[in-house]
């Protein structure tokens, strides 16, 4: 039996700076690697390293707003998936057939391949295809880590199979993007967040552009976008009935939002302050995305279980075609339903003409709404369909402490410890209601979207 290469061995993943001091890993060295070693012999470092990247792309470059973020993840390690699928052990299966127009190339027959090479050329590639528009510091920072990777892999194995791998890599990240912007409502949505021309229908209890900007609507066909699992029949039920009449469900979620926030401004909410300020996710650059929020958990994940590359990269894909098709579906039902935002409601009905919601303070004493409907909410759908696919990946009784913000000062990110990943996805989707922009059926019902979206990702033949 060949050696295992020694920049990865069964998982243990080497320091880079240590790397390239090690001893007996040349090029020259045939006998201290071997390059067509399955995937499952290298560690999660790399897509870690493009993941944690990832989420700082999606930060810093205008126009990745939610759904656009979750889609390029989707494409982004769907295209990694498949540049090291054909390394990866034999009970896992490639997705080139599961969808009509996506062509993968195929790696040459009989000849050997280093699979870190092939991915770290397939998400530098994809990286570069979906981020054009990034700062030159992003920009920089991709070529970078790009490069770092590179440097080491051509120490570790012959030149004609590191270019034949690398070259793979890039063949696989193209082939992808090129499937991607055959989705004309998804590509380069980024350029096109939001659409002046909608006019959204008219009538009580219809959402309209928000205070304090009154931006025009987000993604207002957003329901349009291809998707990879879910379809038409991923639908929220019907919202309770609008109802001005105190008494009624309607009245009373809205007045539940306004004594929340009330309890948060007056300081007498520091539970439901925290819960708020932790999972609020959608202040552009203050933080990643809330699409991008569950890969920054997974991240964590990987790294505590120190998985191999096979299992780390099956698990980033999953995820990302999940958040993916959770963003379809919402965006799709919160324009099929038009609800109004809680600050409307409050305002209007609950006689309140200066109540504001705690979300994304600008400085200046104003906060924030999202500008768009709120029914259902697409936070409550990213995080069950996140934690749908990561309980039946690693487990329903996995214990979870969310480190993701820790250290921030400018919002209370200190860690949060969960029992299961439904914890954490429940815990979510309450934390849009003490901050003041959903109704609790909003949460409620994008819960149950997104389980379903999960499911249906998890059911995908990933496995033989």
């Amino acid at each position: 039996m060949k050696s295992i290469p020694c920049l990865f061995q069964k998982g243990r993943p080497v320091f880079l700076g240590l790397i390239l001091l090690t001893a007996g890993c040349s090029k020259d060295d045939p006998d201290s690697l071997d390059p067509s070693a399955r995937t499952n012999n290298f560690s999660y470092e790399l897509p870690l390293a493009w993941n944690k990247l990832y989420l700082d792309l999606e930060r810093f470059t205008p126009g990745y707003r939610p759904p656009v973020s979750a889609r390029t993840l989707a494409y982004v390690n769907l295209a990694a998936y498949e540049s090291v699928w054909p390394g990866m052990a034999g009970d896992y299966n490639s997705m080139a057939d599961q969808w009509p127009g996506l062509a993968l190339p195929q790696p040459e027959s009989g000849k050997e391949y280093h699979w870190p090479s092939s991915m770290n050329a397939a998400y530098v590639e994809i990286m570069e295809l979906f981020f054009p528009t990034a700062p030159a510091e992003q920009l920089y920072k991709i070529y970078a880590l790009q490069t770092d990777y590179a440097l080491i892999y051509k120490q570790q194995v012959p030149n004609d199979v590191y270019a034949r791998s690398a070259a793979f890599g890039r063949s696989v990240a193209n082939a992808v993007f090129n499937w991607s912007a055959s989705d004309a409502a998804g590509h380069e949505a980024y350029l096109r967040n939001n659409d002046p021309g909608y006019v959204p229908p008219a009538g009580t209890g219809i959402w309209q552009p928000t205070y304090p900007d009154f931006t025009p609507a987000l993604l207002p066909h957003w329901g349009d976008v291809r998707t990879f699992a879910a379809d038409n029949s991923d639908v929220a039920p019907n919202p309770l009935a609008y109802s001005e009449i105190p008494s009624s469900d309607l009245y009373q979620q809205a007045l539940a939002v306004k004594n929340l926030v009330t309890g948060i401004k007056n300081g007498h909410a520091d539970e439901d302050a925290w819960i708020a300020d932790f999972w609020s996710d959608d202040c552009p650059i203050l933080t990643f995305t809330p699409a991008g929020r569950w890969i920054a958990v997974l991240n964590q994940v990987v790294e505590r279980n120190k998985l191999h590359m096979d299992k780390a990269i099956e698990a980033y894909a999953r995820i990302g075609l999940a958040l993916s098709d959770a963003g379809v579906r919402a965006w799709h039902e919160k324009y099929r339903f038009n609800v109004e935002r809680p600050i409307d409601y409050i305002r209007r009905v609950q006689n309140d003409p200066e109540w504001n919601t705690v979300m994304c303070p600008d400085g200046s004493g104003r906060f924030f709404t999202p500008p768009f409907p709120a029914y259902p909410s697409g936070h409550a759908t990213f995080g069950a369909a996140a934690a749908e696919v990561m309980t039946a990946l690693f487990g329903a009784g996995y214990p979870m402490t969310d480190r993701c913000h820790e250290g921030r000062t400018e919002f209370n990110g200190t860690p949060r410890s969960f029992n299961n990943f439904y914890e954490m996805a429940e815990e979510n989707a309450y934390s849009r209601i003490p901050i003041g922009v959903h109704f609790k059926m909003d949460s409620d019902a994008g819960l149950e979207l997104g389980y379903g979206i999960g499911k249906k990702i998890n059911a995908l033949p990933w496995r033989n």
